[in-house]
C-alpha cells in the first residue's frame, strides 16, 4: 500500500467558487490528458485513467462536504485493491492552499516497486493539470518532486 500527497496554491478571490470548480469531476477530461473519461452519478463517479500502456478503471463514492471545504472519496468497484483519498482547501492570503491526498494498492505485492511510482506520477500529473486548467499559473508547495519537468522553478 501506498501513501502519497501533493499540496497546491491557487489564486483565487472566491474559495467557495474555486472548491465548486474542482468538485466538478466531470470536467477532469478536458483539463487532464491522462484522463479519459468521468462519468458523474448519483452513486459516485466513474474514471478512465490512461496508465502505462493501458488503462485503469474505477468508480468511487464522492462525499462532498461543502462548508468544510472537503472532498473524500473512495474505490467501490474497479482495478485497484485499496484507493481512498480527499481534496481539502484551505483559504490563504490571496487563494488557497489544495491538498490532494491518495492511498492506493494495486494488490499485486510483487510489482509494487514498479506500478506504486508509475501510479503516483501519473496522480500528480492529473492533479497538477487539472488545478493548471481552472486556475493558471499554480505552485506545487509539498510532493512535488516527480513532477519537476512539468513545474520548473515553480516549486515552493
Amino acid at each position: 500500500m501506498r501513501s502519497t500527497r501533493i499540496g497546491v496554491r491557487i489564486r483565487t478571490g472566491d474559495v467557495p467558487a474555486a472548491f465548486a470548480r474542482i468538485a466538478d469531476f466531470g470536467r477532469f477530461p478536458a483539463l487532464a490528458e491522462d484522463v479519459r473519461e468521468v462519468t458523474v452519478g448519483e452513486s459516485g463517479s466513474s474514471w478512465v485513467v490512461n496508465f502505462r500502456r493501458g488503462l485503469m478503471r474505477w468508480h468511487e463514492r464522492d462525499t462532498v462536504d461543502v462548508d468544510a471545504l472537503r472532498i473524500d472519496f473512495d474505490q467501490t468497484d474497479g482495478d485497484f485493491a485499496e484507493f481512498h483519498g480527499s481534496w481539502r482547501l484551505t483559504p490563504v492570503l490571496g487563494g488557497a492552499a489544495v491538498l490532494f491526498d491518495i492511498t492506493y494498492d494495486f494488490g499485486i505485492e510483487s510489482m509494487a516497486g514498479l506500478m506504486d511510482p508509475i501510479a503516483e506520477r501519473v496522480i500528480k500529473r492529473v492533479v497538477y493539470a487539472v488545478l493548471s486548467g481552472l486556475f493558471g499559473d499554480v505552485t506545487i508547495t509539498e510532493g512535488g518532486e516527480a513532477l519537476a519537468d512539468l513545474n520548473p522553478g515553480r516549486a515552493a
